[in-house]
């Protein structure tokens, strides 16, 4: 092949000829033959720039009428583009070929040209950006860099997409798959950018990508960035990326959930509305309809649980998950993909189907019978030994709190039903249950006998004409010189107490000062102020008209909340 300008069209027919059989081959052996002549193609480049550079457009269209075609087929040839400084000079040579301003039939036809076979953008695409006639390229073409780039930009995120998605798609077909030391190198490459709206297709794209790998591909740090730029508001992913993101990597659901729970502890005044606005603000509640997600977070609630030793701020942020997971459960599935079992794979099948009841189906009037079959069948389960397969106490304790407003009801239910001559055993045992897992048969018999003299006090109350602070303190047993009871035990009379004084007619007007002799410690001050709060939420959601009892819980819960 000649080595100056005279011999250019004969070298230019050639790789013309090559570039088409480049182009219409993508065997082994067309790129090795290809990869066979890069240097030598590297350098026909370099002779062609130095002969376009001193051609006007005319003399470009007349000695090579073909060019268009020539740089199109490099322009899209990985392999050039990859080699040495194929890509700058081909650069070189499209600048030649295009004029900021048109002066004649000529360099118009030229710069339609270029533009119409989209060369600019495909070729700084793949761009590498430290190279300055990049700037001098979009210049020539009358576009100002905030014009170009964002354009650019996009391109290259689309394409990368496109090529995630055909990988998913492609499966087995490891002629057109993405190798997965790319995927990984990818990922690691966006770490940095993960926060940029431009990047978030992207982001998408590489948490959703499913290939057959036997280990994880993405980079461990860029799953940790996605999760904490959407944990503080940074990115907005479709539930479905944030989804692959947990179960493909656990620490980041970790994250995730101490992340809610350093969010809840932080501030003493969260309302469990607003516990549950965090909550399904964070997603968990939706992505727990998988099994697998569900499992670690209720796993991780266990933990807290045994940690805090049954913290009331802790029941309350479980149970208000557990109603968010139902409600997602049942917005998703008309019909149940996984069994409940799958959920709850301790626990009775039969025993979570009647816990996951929802009151308010209930008429009010059957409340009292659904309480007595959810108590007969947890105590059957926890006293009786004939379910072992169900695990020990601490397990049906575990799967009763979740939907602690049974227990809640139970309460009410003994202080406004109907007066029996004695309080129902049923619910007597099933609050005497909720107290906690570590009592044995034997404390929860005490806990009943001490609930019961209680409950028998307050209904004589009940019908009492009159009714004074110091009146209820003693039905409490409060002040008396007997043993003190257990803590468990204390904290569910002082329950009972406070329904007492929303429910009975002459409660309202000593509440403040029953409570006042109540809250001795800050601690005895926040689980009133929680029972209240966790009262009324409960109200709402199963609609209870008490207009009277509403308003006082309102009130005291506001009065409370400005003094602690």
């Amino acid at each position: 092949m000649a080595q100056d300008s005279v011999g250019l069209p004969s070298d230019f027919q050639f790789w013309m000829r090559k570039l088409s059989v480049w182009d219409q081959a993508s065997t082994l052996e067309t790129q090795q033959d290809t990869c066979l002549h890069l240097p030598q193609f590297q350098e026909f480049l370099r002779q062609l720039y130095e002969a376009l550079k001193e051609m006007d457009s005319n003399a470009i269209i007349e000695r090579f009428p073909t060019i268009g075609q020539l740089l199109a087929k490099t322009c899209w040839n990985p392999f050039i583009l990859a080699y040495d400084e194929s890509q700058k000079i081909l650069i070189w040579c499209l600048c030649c070929l295009i004029k900021k301003d048109p002066q004649n039939s000529g360099e118009s036809k030229l710069n339609s040209w270029t533009r119409v076979k989209g060369l600019l953008s495909h070729i700084l695409s793949t761009f590498r950006s430290d190279i300055k006639e990049v700037d001098l390229f979009t210049q020539v073409l009358g576009y100002a860099p905030t014009d170009y780039y964002p354009g650019l930009l996009k391109n290259m995120v689309l394409s990368l997409v496109s090529e995630l998605r055909e990988n998913h798609l492609n499966g087995f077909n490891t002629q057109r798959r993405m190798a997965p030391e790319r995927v990984r190198s990818l990922s690691r490459v966006c770490v940095p950018l993960v926060t940029l709206p431009d990047f978030e297709p992207l982001v998408e794209a590489l948490l959703t990508y499913h290939g057959h790998e036997p280990q994880e591909v993405l980079w461990p740090e860029f799953c940790d960035a996605v999760n904490e730029a959407f944990l503080l508001k940074k990115i907005s992913l479709p539930m479905s990326a944030i989804l692959c993101l947990w179960l493909r990597h656990l620490p980041s659901l970790e994250n995730t959930m101490l992340h809610l729970f350093e969010k809840l502890i932080s501030s003493e005044r969260n309302f469990l509305k607003r516990i549950e606005c965090f909550m399904k603000d964070s997603l968990l509640p939706a992505a727990a309809c998988h099994p697998a997600i569900f499992r670690v977070v209720d796993e991780m609630f266990r933990y807290a649980l045994l940690e805090t030793d049954g913290a009331l701020e802790v029941l309350a942020t479980l149970q208000v998950f557990t109603r968010c997971f139902v409600e997602a459960l049942e917005k998703e599935n008309k019909q149940l993909k996984f069994a409940f079992k799958t959920y709850f794979p301790y626990a009775s099948p039969s025993l979570v189907m009647v816990l996951l009841q929802h009151p308010q189906d209930i008429p009010q009037g059957l409340w009292h019978q659904a309480l007595k079959h959810i108590s007969e069948m947890l105590k059957e389960v926890v006293e009786d030994q004939t379910h072992g397969s169900y695990g020990g106490p601490f397990e049906s304790w575990f799967l009763f709190v979740h939907f602690g407003g049974w227990a809640d009801m139970a309460a009410e239910q003994l202080l406004t039903s109907e007066a029996e001559a004695e309080a129902p055993e049923a619910l007597l045992w099933l609050l005497a249950f909720s107290c906690g897992p570590g009592a044995g048969r034997q404390q929860r018999a005490q806990t009943m006998v001490e609930v019961k003299a209680v409950l028998s006090c307050l209904m004589k109350l009940l019908r009492s004409p009159t009714l004074s602070a110091r009146d209820l303190q003693a039905a409490a047993g409060e002040g008396g010189e007997g043993a003190p009871r257990p803590p468990a035990c204390q904290q569910l009379i002082r329950r009972l107490l406070l329904n007492f004084l929303l429910w009975a007619p002459g409660g309202h007007a000593i509440a403040r000062e029953v409570i006042t002799l109540m809250a001795q410690t800050d601690a005895i001050m926040h689980e009133i102020i929680g029972f209240l709060d966790q009262t009324l939420y409960r109200w709402d959601r199963l609609c209870v008209e008490a207009p009277r009892s509403r308003k006082l819980a309102q009130e005291l819960l506001a009065e409370l909340r400005g003094q602690a």
